[in-house]
C-alpha cells in the first residue's frame, strides 16, 4: 500500500511517499480502507520531535517511534479481527489510532475501541476533521472544565482545528461564547455561533475588563497572571497546548503547563491541563452530537496523500484556519 513514510525528525521534507506493507487485523482489531485523514499540530510536533522534552514522553527519543504519520482517519471496514464484534466490512467508521499512527496510508489497523460509526450526516473528508480535535474540545469544555448552561466562556484560537469544534459545542451545551482569532477569521468565528469575537490584532482579551467563567486556552500565547485577569471569581482557566510553534525549544508550549501545574495549589482559580488520549466513549459522543447537529465540521483545504508534506508545510507556516483533510 501507498503511505507516507519518516524515518528521521525534520522539517516536512522527512516525509516521503512509499510502498510499504499493510498490516493484516487480528484479535480485537479493525482493518479500515482510508477514504480521508487530518492534519493536527500534534503531526507537526512528531514530525519534528519538538519540544525536546515531548521525545520522552514516547514519541522517539533519536527518531520516531512509529514510522507512519497521521492519527484521524475515516473511511470503510476492510476486514475484522476475530474478536471484533461491533463491525463488520463494509461497515463507514472513523476514529483516532493515538500514538500508534499511521493514518496518512490507503489502510490502517486499529483496535475496535477506538473505532466508531461514522456520523451519518458527514461526510469522509468531514469525519476524518473530528476525532482529535471534536475530543480536545469536548473534553475540555464539558469534562475538564464542567461548563455549564449559563456560563461564559472564551476561546482562545476559536478558529483553529480544535477552536471551531469548541464554539459549536459550547454553544450548544448553553454557553455564552466569545471567541479569539485573527481580523481574517471574525466572520467564520461569527457564523460558527460565537455571541462575540475578539480580533487579537485590535485589542487584548487579558485586558479589556471583560471577564469570563471559563478560559480555554488553545495557544499558549499569553502569560497565566495574563489568563487570570480574565477570569470571574472563581472561575477556571483550561490549557490545551498550544499551536505550531517555531521549534528547536526544550519545552514549547509545555511551559505554560508546567507552571500552572506549579501555581494551582497556591490560587483560587482553577488552573487545569487538558491531556489527551484516544477514546472510544468520546468518539461515540461526538457521532451523536454531530447527527444532532451539535456541530459541523470545518475543512480549511483537502490534499491527496502524496501532497502530505505540503500539507503540514501549510498547517507549520500559513495560519491554517479550521481543519486541513487528506484524501486517499
Amino acid at each position: 500500500m501507498k503511505a507516507i513514510v519518516q524515518d528521521r525528525y525534520g522539517s516536512p521534507d522527512v516525509l516521503e511517499f512509499r510502498d510499504v506493507e499493510p498490516s493484516a487485523a487480528s484479535g480485537d482489531e479493525v482493518l479500515v480502507r482510508v477514504r480521508a485523514a487530518s492534519v493536527n499540530a500534534y503531526d507537526w510536533h512528531v514530525m519534528r520531535g519538538d519540544p525536546y522534552l515531548a521525545r520522552l514522553t514516547g514519541i522517539g527519543l533519536t527518531g520516531p517511534g512509529r514510522r507512519i504519520r497521521g492519527r484521524d482517519f475515516a473511511g470503510t471496514v476492510e476486514a475484522v479481527g476475530r474478536d471484533v464484534r461491533r463491525f463488520r466490512p463494509g461497515d463507514e467508521v472513523y476514529g483516532d489510532l493515538g500514538t500508534a499512527d499511521g493514518a496518512f496510508a490507503e489502510y490502517v489497523c486499529a483496535p475496535e475501541g477506538l473505532v466508531e460509526a461514522k456520523p451519518a450526516n458527514l461526510t469522509f473528508e468531514q469525519a476524518a476533521a473530528v476525532p482529535l480535535a471534536g475530543l480536545t474540545a469536548l473534553k475540555g469544555l464539558r469534562d475538564i472544565g464542567k461548563l455549564q448552561a449559563g456560563q461564559h466562556v472564551l476561546i482562545n484560537g476559536a478558529s483553529g482545528g480544535v477552536g471551531t469544534f469548541a464554539v459549536q459545542i459550547a454553544k450548544s451545551m448553553g454557553a455564552t461564547v466569545t471567541g479569539v482569532c485573527r481580523t481574517r477569521n471574525v466572520e467564520l468565528v461569527r457564523s460558527l455561533g460565537a455571541d462575540h469575537v475578539v480580533d487579537y490584532t485590535a485589542g487584548d482579551f487579558t485586558r479589556n475588563g471583560e471577564r469570563y467563567d471559563l478560559v480555554f486556552d488553545l495557544v499558549g500565547n499569553h502569560s497565566l497572571t495574563g489568563l487570570r485577569r480574565a477570569l470571574a471569581p472563581g472561575g477556571t482557566i483550561v490549557l490545551s497546548g498550544g499551536g505550531v510553534f517555531r521549534g528547536g525549544s526544550l519545552a514549547g508550549p509545555m511551559w505554560l503547563m508546567i507552571r500552572a501545574k506549579l501555581w494551582a495549589p497556591f490560587v483560587r482559580d482553577r488552573l487545569l491541563v487538558l491531556t489527551t488520549a484516544p477514546d472510544g466513549e468520546i468518539l461515540a459522543a461526538l457521532r451523536r452530537l454531530a447527527e444532532s447537529g451539535g456541530f459541523t465540521p470545518v475543512v480549511d483545504r483537502t490534499y491527496p496523500l502524496d501532497e502530505v508534506p505540503d500539507a503540514v508545510r501549510y498547517v507549520e507556516t500559513e495560519h491554517a484556519r479550521a481543519k486541513v483533510v487528506i484524501t486517499v
